[in-house]
């Protein structure tokens, strides 16, 4: 999978659309919230990272870490939150990935409020 086709999967979501809120960093909101940030990615088209919520707190996250030690890193600043970087390209299947952005698009449009949530 290439950074281009899981920003395409990313933006394929109700309500998606692409941000860039600092420079030169990439990241795929659904209404006001992120999603997915790409960062920078330094030109990085098939093994890159994606940062995604893995789950409602650090606990369920840290099942990430567990599974793919080399793959998976807890993000900074937000990581407390449960937001992990996934790297694509590497030992994580392509499909754990896909389910992991489609984990964390359902997990930020669930705390929306429903004015903001997609039709």
């Amino acid at each position: 999978m290439t950074k281009d086709e899981l920003l395409a999967h990313c933006l394929a979501k109700p309500g998606a659309w692409v941000d860039q809120p600092w420079e030169g960093d990439t990241v795929v909101k659904v209404g006001p919230k992120i999603f997915a940030f790409f960062g920078s990615g330094g030109g990085a088209e098939t093994h890159g990272s994606v940062g995604v919520k893995c789950g409602p707190n650090r606990d369920s996250a840290d099942e990430w870490l567990k599974r793919y030690p080399e793959d998976a890193s807890v993000m900074a600043y937000i990581g407390r939150s449960g937001w992990n970087d996934l790297r694509f390209g590497g030992a994580i299947p392509d499909d754990e990935v896909l389910e992991a952005v489609d984990e964390s698009y359902r997990l930020i449009v669930s705390k929306l409020p429903k004015k903001d949530r997609p039709a």
